[in-house]
């Protein structure tokens, strides 16, 4: 399998991980993602980059098939309110495209918050940084290279 960004992060670190390809089915959304992979659609996380009243950005990563909630989302960062980034403004930001962005190894390190639910699982799955690439690895060993925070960020 070829080696992404993130991999390659996660072996300069010395961090264990699994990887999933899926890239003979390229697919953006996030519940085929989990369905193509035979995995936990709970467990499979996505990665949304959001812009502050402030101009500053943040990163959520929440279960692919639930939906980011702006207001929960605004007062877990200490914002008034976020909104969306938009899809053009994704590459030049984060050096990712939509579809294939990990919250490891964004051009910067932005405030990133992951939705509480992943406490509930060993490992978390989340794209590898390309379109058709997933890693699996735990909450500590992502903490070593992204610092979060966990919070209720998800729509009821």
């Amino acid at each position: 399998m070829e080696k992404t960004n993130v991999m390659r992060i996660l072996d300069k670190h010395k961090i264990e991980y699994k990887t999933y390809s899926y890239a003979d089915k390229p697919t953006t959304c996030g519940v085929e993602v989990a369905e193509l992979l035979g995995q936990n659609p709970h467990q499979v996380f996505k990665t949304l980059v959001t812009v502050g009243k402030s101009k500053h950005y943040y990163v959520f990563m929440l279960p692919v098939a639930e939906e980011l909630d702006l207001k929960k989302a605004a007062v877990s960062v200490g914002e008034k309110a976020i909104d969306m980034l938009k899809s053009k403004e994704l590459l030049p930001l984060t050096g990712y495209v939509h579809g294939g962005c990990s919250p490891i190894g964004m051009k910067k390190l932005f405030t990133t918050v992951i939705h509480q639910t992943a406490e509930n699982f060993s490992t978390l799955i989340f794209s590898g940084g390309k379109i058709g690439y997933q890693v699996e690895m735990s909450l500590s060993g992502l903490k070593q290279v992204v610092p979060f925070m966990m919070a209720d960020i998800i729509v009821v």
